[in-house]
């Protein structure tokens, strides 16, 4: 489990092919003795488990399908990506919950300023904007942000400067595939909300009810 708080900028430093993927080894300023051998990391937002660790870098191995769904498939060397360990038990939810199970990808379609800010205009697939809603949370290439606007063939993200230089997303532009991850509560409530009540979830009739509009 993560947050979606990024904690560095990585860099891609080789991609070994392998039979059932590829091994990623990435460059990194984390720790050492906080991530070793067998620990989870995200990796612009995709939960990978850590398979080797070096001074400096570590590598984690990619699935054929984790290749085919992510952005991963297109990461070259010298690339960047964003950074995150697992959340420690004792550590602080600074961002929203996030799992790293990455539902699919959208495309940065424009980029609009906003005083210091910029405003991002995402593209995705319907099966993931079912998920997204307005002041809703979504985890864009691994990093915790609110959606500011739903629109019909996407959403819109409002990005501070601390955002923009401290992720990846700063060095992002029109045309670029992020990897998306809808927040797991409104997955949760969709779910109750399309069981009806054949199964005594909770239905709009319900929520209207109980003194939601």
């Amino acid at each position: 489990m993560f947050t979606g708080i990024v904690e560095d900028i990585g860099t891609v430093e080789s991609l070994t092919p392998l039979r059932a993927g590829m091994a990623l080894t990435i460059a990194t300023r984390l720790p050492e003795e906080g991530m070793t051998v067998g620990d989870s990391i995200a990796v612009s937002g995709v939960c990978l488990t850590v398979t080797g660790r070096e001074r400096g870098r570590f590598t984690a191995d990619v699935s054929k399908e984790t290749l085919s769904k992510t952005t991963l498939g297109g990461f070259r060397p010298g690339g960047k990506v964003n950074l995150e360990r697992s959340l420690a038990l004792s550590g602080r939810l600074g961002g929203h919950i996030v799992y790293g199970h990455v539902d699919g990808t959208g495309t940065l379609r424009e980029i609009r300023p906003f005083g210091e800010a910029r405003v991002f205009h995402l593209q995705a697939d319907p099966s993931i904007m079912k998920f997204v809603v307005y002041k809703g949370a979504v985890a864009v290439d691994g990093v915790s942000l609110t959606v500011s606007a739903v629109r019909q063939d996407g959403f819109e993200l409002a990005l501070i400067p601390i955002t923009l230089d401290r992720t990846t997303l700063g060095e992002a532009r029109p045309g670029s595939r992020v990897n998306l991850e809808a927040d797991i509560v409104g997955k949760y409530v969709f779910r109750y909300l399309e069981g009806g009540g054949e199964s005594g979830g909770v239905t709009l009739d319900f929520l209207k009810q109980h003194g939601f509009s």
